[in-house]
């Protein structure tokens, strides 16, 4: 939308696959407040944590592996033209070239669920590979700077009559009050 209005955004969006497990119902006691890993200021992903869903059920995820298609949900979902779009781009292979070590950790964590398990065991050491079952999962549109700079923060970018959210970090922050002034504050301002 921000390019058909005019706007540059700067950035381009390459979806990531982040991957899930739900614990089986007899480790749904196990957790009882969410579990996250200290976050690295370097990478936008927040890393494997455990969270108490509102059904009781407890899940663990996710990872992140780059997705062949932008609504690619599946392991082997693709899209010629998504893929196109994120490989030809030189911001891609910069965040690739940059991220390479934690890239392939990602990836293998993926391939290999006891790897995945060892990251999980790092805040549950009881759990089994058994007590992992599958669970739905999820597509993170990651904005990544031409120069490789993966963006952390919203992107707004405006033209004479229009202003762009091009990119919000979290689904709670799309809907935070502060950010809604802050676009309402741009409006009234663009108005003027």
């Amino acid at each position: 939308m921000a390019k058909l209005d005019g706007a540059q955004p700067g950035a381009r969006i390459v979806p990531f696959r982040g991957e899930y497990y739900r614990l089986g119902s007899e480790k749904n006691k196990i957790v009882n407040h969410l579990i996250y890993p200290v976050p690295d200021p370097a990478l936008p992903f927040l890393g494997v944590h455990l969270t108490r869903m509102i059904d009781g059920c407890v899940t663990v995820g996710p990872n992140a592996v780059l997705s062949l298609k932008r609504e690619g949900y599946s392991r082997f979902a693709f899209s010629a033209a998504d893929s196109l779009e994120t490989l030809t781009y030189p911001g891609f292979w910069r965040v690739m070239r940059q991220n390479l070590r934690s890239g392939s950790d990602e990836l293998l964590n993926s391939l290999f669920k006891t790897r995945y398990l060892a990251q999980c065991r790092k805040y549950c050491p009881e759990l089994r590979a058994s007590d992992l079952h599958d669970y739905p999962p999820g597509v993170r549109a990651q904005a990544v700077m031409r120069d490789g700079t993966m963006v952390h923060d919203f992107l707004i970018r405006k033209t004479r009559r229009t202003i762009h959210v091009c990119n919000a970090p979290s689904p709670a922050a799309t809907s935070a009050m502060p950010i809604g002034r802050e676009v309402a504050r741009q409006a009234v301002a663009l108005a003027a």
